[in-house]
Order: structure tokens, then sequence, then C-alpha cells
């Protein structure tokens, strides 16, 4: 009896499964589909023998190549030679693809089959594949699926910034849209300021320039000698500065208020700034068809050839097409047109935009068109498949035209087209080899300039590392000494504190009434004329405790009110000799008001 094994590929990693009752399965095709779909039924046919889990992300986008491309991973090889049986022969292996089941056949000797009752187990596994591997979510199955999709995308696509062809169309379609927009202004200037100076319409034949005029000289009396010098700058043409001066001292046309010239100013100055803008518009098309396409653009130039990828979508559509359809691209209504009533098709669409075929004889112009096509066709191919761009190829396909066309006018036999891309390829090689040696030294000057930069910042952040210990260390050292300089300074003879100096940290002490005050010195007084025992005072309130010195102060005591907030001292030792010192000076008080 042969086993029958399946291989399944997922983003997490291979898992192979095996087949109960094949004899059965194999016969009854419409059963199987039946409980593929029911996940009781489906864990009766199938079981799971091993799953091999991807280590990492890139792990899995090498084993997707290995596979799209039909080669066996050493990851899979080393599954299928450790879960299926030593005996080969009773061994057969469905798989999915049958590149991979050419290749697994030709190297590891399995027996592989595809499609079938194969296509509908791997279609059931699919389905119910977080159910049979333990710990495999639907959610973290899906996200592994569409991580290895955008990984595998994004190494199939080579993708380059510096050849997008989309920027092209863009620009071209916006160029288009300039021009009529800019046009359609320009005449509503002219008409607009035709009323005060319709001599100047006849003078002046460009829009842009008529705008830039009628933007500086506004009302017509005020043009004198003095701004001779500005129109000649202006209008590029001696002549015609001094014919718009003569005018202007006979029109016929009104006059006009300040307010409306303001505007009309300022409407002049907006199609200037459109104008100058079409400018640098055009200036960066042909830069980034330089780039995507130089040899489509030095063949039939930089607007036509925008056109025609705009036109196909892009650049690559357009590689895409043969040369009969590049030929009337752009004149399909009239190709339809011509089908529908059995005329003459179109010879040319937006080809006919180039300056060969306006050179050619009317005679020669569908010959001209035929063939300017076939080299636009070979020019977009090179452009869009060779790896470094260069614009050898559409210089020489030039030079072919130019021959055809003499040939046409003069019946000069042109070159053969196979020495001329002998000639092409040569110079080609020359010139790529040119532009990558420009390529590596940009590339040495940039990882120079970020070697210099992750320096400089390794070495700020390490000068700001060391300084920080520092500045912790002096603000640390900063209190300790405020600390040794507060005993010292605060205490005087007396025992009473500087009002000078401020403390953080006040401290509520309770208040005492006279009355309470008297009542306890009159039951001290009895028992004993002395002091009760304390903890042994400092100094300070030795002093306090002199007769006399307690005379002297005893006017300004008197003075001095209870407060309810008193200054914390310093140290422990402090506070008893201050709290010693109070009540012996509350004491004498009392004596002295009996």
């Amino acid at each position: 009896m042969v086993l029958l094994h399946v291989l399944f590929e997922h983003a997490v990693g291979y898992a192979l499964l095996a087949l109960k009752e094949v004899e059965e399965i194999s016969l009854l095709q419409p059963q199987v589909e039946e409980s593929v779909l029911n996940l009781g039924k489906f864990h009766n046919i199938v079981r799971l023998v091993a799953f091999c889990p991807f280590a990492s992300s890139q792990v899995a986008l090498e084993n997707a190549n290995a596979v799209s491309e039909g080669v066996v991973h050493e990851d899979l090889r080393l599954l299928l030679e450790t879960h299926l049986p030593s005996k080969k022969k009773k061994v057969l292996l469905g798989v999915g693809d049958p590149k991979i089941g050419a290749a697994i056949q030709e190297e590891l000797g399995y027996n592989c089959q595809t499609g079938g009752v194969i296509a509908e187990i791997l279609r059931g596994v699919r389905l119910h594949f977080h159910n049979l591997v333990k710990g495999l979510t639907d959610l973290s199955a899906c996200k592994a699926q569409l991580g290895l999709g955008h990984s595998y995308s994004r190494a199939k696509v080579k993708f380059n910034v510096n050849r997008v062809d989309n920027m092209i169309i863009q620009s071209i379609s916006l160029l288009d849209q300039l021009d009529k927009d800019i046009n359609t202004f320009s005449m509503r200037v002219r008409e607009w300021y035709g009323y005060h100076f319709p001599e100047l319409v006849k003078i002046i034949n460009d829009n842009a320039t008529y705008c830039r005029l009628a933007q500086f000289i506004g009302n017509r009396r005020e043009l004198n000698e003095e701004k001779l010098e500005k129109l000649e700058e202006l209008t590029m043409d001696g002549a015609k500065a001094k014919a718009i001066l003569d005018a202007s001292r006979s029109s016929m046309g009104m006059d006009i208020s300040a307010i409306d010239l303001i505007n009309i100013e300022s409407f002049s100055s907006r199609v200037v700034s459109l104008s100058e803008y079409r400018q640098s518009l055009h200036t960066y098309l042909r830069s980034k068809m330089s780039q995507v396409a130089p040899s489509l653009s030095a063949l039939i130039g930089e607007a036509v050839g925008a056109r025609l990828i705009a036109h196909a979508g892009s650049l690559t559509n357009l590689a895409k097409y043969p040369a009969s359809t590049v030929q009337i691209l752009g004149a399909e209504k009239a190709l339809f047109r011509a089908l529908k009533t059995r005329g003459n098709t179109p010879k040319y669409g937006l080809i006919f935009h180039s300056t060969f075929i306006g050179r050619a004889a009317a005679k020669n112009k569908g010959r001209i068109s035929r063939y300017l096509a076939n080299k636009c066709s070979i020019a977009s191919r090179i452009d869009c498949f060779s790896e470094v761009p260069t614009s050898v190829f559409g210089e020489k396909l030039r030079e072919q035209v130019e021959e055809r066309l003499s040939f046409y006018e003069t019946g000069e036999i042109p070159r053969k087209n196979l020495d001329v891309m002998k000639e092409a390829m040569v110079q080609a090689e020359e010139a790529a080899a040119e532009i990558t040696r420009k390529l590596e030294k940009q590339e040495k000057k940039r990882l120079k300039k970020e070697k210099k930069r992750l320096a400089a910042l390794a070495l700020a952040s390490s000068e700001n590392s060391s300084s920080t210990p520092e500045e912790c260390e002096e603000t640390s050292e900063k209190p300790k000494k405020k600390k040794k300089q507060k005993p010292q300074e605060v205490p005087q003879e007396n025992g009473m504190e500087d009002p000078s100096i401020p403390f953080s940290k006040p401290k509520k002490k309770k208040s005492f009434s006279k009355e309470e005050l008297m009542s306890s010195d009159l039951e001290e007084t009895p028992g004993s004329t002395s002091l009760p025992k304390r903890k042994k005072s400092s100094p300070k309130e030795e002093t306090v405790n002199d007769p006399e010195e307690a005379g002297h102060r005893s006017g300004s005591k008197k003075k001095r009110k209870f407060s309810k907030e008193e200054p914390v001292s310093s140290g422990p030792e402090e506070a008893a000799g201050k709290s010693s010192s109070k009540k012996k000076k509350k004491f004498h008080k009392a004596s002295q008001e009996d």
C-alpha cells in the first residue's frame, strides 16, 4: 500500500501531512470536496506529521523565492528526509506546484503528484491550517502572509526612484493644461487692456511679453522717453520699443480709471507668473525624460516622447506596443471612424508633432511616419529594459531617420542597421562605464559624509555624557556647603535668629496666651525658684539667663508678639537650645509683668 503525503507551503513554515484511506479518497472525489469544508470530517482524513516553522522573515523570503524558482531549499530537504519513510518507492508526495515537484523527484527520488485530489486536499489544508498547527491563530497566519507577500513583491519588482514615469505623465498633462490656460488668460488681458491701448496688440504678438508690457506701462499717458530703455529690455527689440512709445502718444484708446488699471496689472502679474512656472516645469520635464527615457527623448524630443508615455499609461506599456500601434497612438478616433466608414486609416497620431514628418514631402509623410514609429518602438524598449540609461542609442536612431529622410529626397543610400547598432553598442558600453564610475564616486562621497556626520554625533554624545556627571557633582556639593554655613551664621548672642536669612521649611508651633503663661509661672515659683531640669543647653542659653541682660532687653521683648510659625533650625541640638531659651524668655517676661 502506497502512503500518500502532502506538502503544504505556508508563510510561517512547511507542513507535511499524511492521508488516511488513500484508496477510497482517490476514487471518490465528490466526497472529498464535501469533507474539505467540514473540520471534523477533514481531521478524520488528514493528520499533521511534521511542521517546520521559519526562523525569521528573511528565511521565509528565501524559501518563497526558492519554491517559486523550482529549487529545493535546505530547510525543505531536511524536513522531507527526516519525516518521510526511508523506502522511497512506497511514498507518494503530493505538491501544489509542478516545478517544485519535479525538483524534489529529481534530487530526493520521491514520486510526486499534482492536481486532482491533491488540489482539493491542499484547499482544505489552506482553509483549516490554523486548526491543524497548535499555537497558530488565524490572525497571526494572516499577518505572516501579508508580511511575506510585501517582502516577496519588493524583491521581485526592482523599483528605482530615479526612473519613475508617473512624474512624466503628470508633468506633461499639467504642461498641456497650462498652455491652454495661459492662452485663454492672455487673450483676456489683450481684450481688457485693448480698450485703453489697442495699438499694442498689433505690435506685440507673444502672450507673455504682452502681459509684462501691460503690467509695466499701466496708463499710456505716463509713458515717456525715460521708460524707453526698460521697454527695449522687455521687448528685446529697439524698433518695437520705439513703435510702442509713438503709438502711446497717438492712441485711439479710451481713458481708464486707476482702480481698473490696478485690476488689469494684478491679472497680468498672475499670467506672467503662470508663464514663468510653465518654463520651470518644462525644464523639470526635460531632466526627468533624460533620466527615464533618454533614447526616446533624443530620438523624438522630450515633449512628444512624454506624450507617448502618458497616452500609453507607462513606459513599460509603450515598450510592449508594436510599431504599428505607436504610429497611430493618439489618433484612435480617426482610426475607428475610418474602419466604420471603410475609408483611409490615419497615417500618424502623436508622432505628427515630431519635426521629421513636417520636413518630409507630402507623398513621403506616411513612409517616414512608419519608419519613425519603428525606431520609437526600439528606443522605448531599450529605455525600459536597460540597466544603465544612456542616450547613445537614441542619437544613432535619430541619425538613421535623418539618413532615411535624405534618401527620400536625394536618393542617397543610408547605412545598414546592423553597422549602426554595432557602433552604438561600443559607444553605449563606454558611456555605461563612465556613468557607473561617476555613480561610484558619488556613493563614496556620500559614505564619507555619512561617516563624518556619525563621528561628529558620537563625539558630541561622548562630550555630553562626560559633562553630565561633573554637573551632578557640582550641584550635589552646593547644598552641602549651604548646610555647613547655616548653623554658623544663623545663631546670635542672645539666641535670637537673624531675620535676614530666609528658611525654606517653616514649622508651626503652638502659641500660648498670657493667662496660661501666668498660671504656669505661679505653679512653678512656690516650689523652687530654679528652672526645671532640661537637657544641657548651649552657651547661647546661658547668656539668656543673665538677669542684667534680661532686664535690658525686656522692653524689646514686650513689643514682640507670639507668632504661630517659627523657622526650623538646621540641627537637632540647635532646636533643643532654641526651645529652652524660648521658655526662659517667657518666664522672665511673666515675672516682670507681675
